[in-house]
């Protein structure tokens, strides 16, 4: 993003740090960035695409933010970035990234007007299609505007949603994109969300092994016939290890690794271990205060469902066994304190139990480092649905 001049700023109002502020001091509840942690895990994913030879095409739904996105790409050498919606995608293009893949379909025609309009702001424009009645609408909107869109057909490997489940569909989409008016096709999408957060690594691979082969017979079969795919892309937190290795996808779409949530982090690696306790770390926090203690085995927090989103779980405590975060309402959270270690106004960092929804319910990241509010950034595509 441009650089804000915070000068008109009020903390606690419009912002909840100022830069240079101590971490003690940031106004409650909010989210807070690691950002040693954060760089640490962009850093690695960044390592693993190049030395498997595949691109990284990071995750913006996960963020929503254009200066998080930079940073994949400018520290971990992400090709560009995936959205779910065409706003969100709006919102990184008029921030100035130029490689954008709506990882979703566009169906409805006021949607699709506003994605033929994106390549005018000088970004390369992608999008999934799993229907061949689709093509000749994204053509017609693509003509109109005088702009090209990519195409990739995208596949259900085992997550139920969108997309089709048959090579021969694949490749009746696929003739249909090459032969329209002002489309390319691009390639394939094929993401199995379903088993992300299944706990066993092997139990994952077995899952990933199955789309795998879905996916090499499609694009086997795309060659026969004359079209290559330039992207296969897909690939998660919990299994880019599978694809990035197949020899078959060339694009992985990881998102949450970035931040780390509570869910993500229960997860098993190969040897057994929660992912959070070795392969990643834990970046992204909701930071909360203590504002009652008026009962003796339990605290108060200022961070309740209004703060994140508890549809993958409650958040856990980060550095602390002796509390744990146990339930909570509208703008409460209800802290187990059985020794009663807590003080009124101590604050406590929060693992959110999915980190993407979170994100998406407040306006500002604090990024932190060694106990200094370093920036503010905007959570950018908030809001951004449509």
């Amino acid at each position: 993003m441009k650089d804000l001049n915070f000068d008109d700023y009020e903390v606690g109002y419009d912002i909840p740090a100022s830069i240079g502020m101590d971490e003690a001091d940031i106004a409650t509840p909010c989210l807070i960035l690691d950002l040693d942690a954060m760089e640490r895990n962009i850093a690695k994913m960044g390592a693993f695409a190049k030395s498997h030879g595949v691109r990284h095409r990071s995750h913006g739904k996960m963020h929503k933010s254009v200066d998080v996105q930079k940073i994949q790409q400018d520290l971990g050498g992400a090709c560009g970035v995936c959205c779910q919606k065409v706003s969100e995608a709006e919102v990184f293009a008029r921030g100035g990234i130029k490689d954008i893949l709506v990882s979703n379909q566009v169906t409805q025609p006021e949607k699709i007007d506003r994605l033929a309009r994106l390549p005018k702001l000088g970004a390369r424009t992608i999008v999934c299609v799993d229907d061949v009645n689709n093509v000749a609408d994204l053509s017609a909107a693509a003509v109109s505007h005088g702009t090209q869109i990519e195409c990739i057909v995208e596949i259900d490997c085992g997550a139920g949603r969108c997309g089709v489940t048959n090579t021969p569909a694949v490749v009746e989409i696929a003739k249909a994109i090459d032969a329209a008016e002002n489309l390319t096709f691009s390639g394939i999408q094929a993401y199995q969300g379903a088993m992300q957060h299944l706990d066993s690594y092997e139990e994952r691979k077995g899952k990933t092994d199955i789309a795998i082969a879905m996916v090499k017979d499609a694009v086997d079969t795309l060659k026969a016939e004359g079209l290559d795919c330039p992207i296969v892309g897909g690939g998660g937190t919990g299994s880019y290890y599978f694809e990035g290795a197949s020899g078959v996808y060339n694009e992985l779409q990881c998102g949450s690794y970035a931040f780390m949530d509570a869910d993500y982090g229960r997860i098993h690696d190969k040897e057994g271990n929660r992912i959070d306790q070795g392969e990643w770390e834990n970046a992204l926090f909701i930071l909360t205060s203590v504002m009652s203690h008026a009962k003796a085995d339990k605290a108060i927090v200022d961070a309740g469902l209004k703060a994140q989103s508890v549809d993958s779980g409650l958040p856990f405590i980060y550095g602390r066994d002796d509390v744990k975060y146990v339930k909570c309402s509208d703008e409460h959270g209800v802290v187990s304190d059985p020794e009663g270690v807590l003080k009124v106004n101590e604050k406590l960092r929060l693992v959110p139990g999915h980190c993407d929804p979170t994100c998406n319910v407040h306006d500002w990241y604090v990024g932190v480092r060694n106990g200094k509010v370093e920036t503010l950034w905007p959570v950018s595509a908030r809001g951004k649905a449509y």
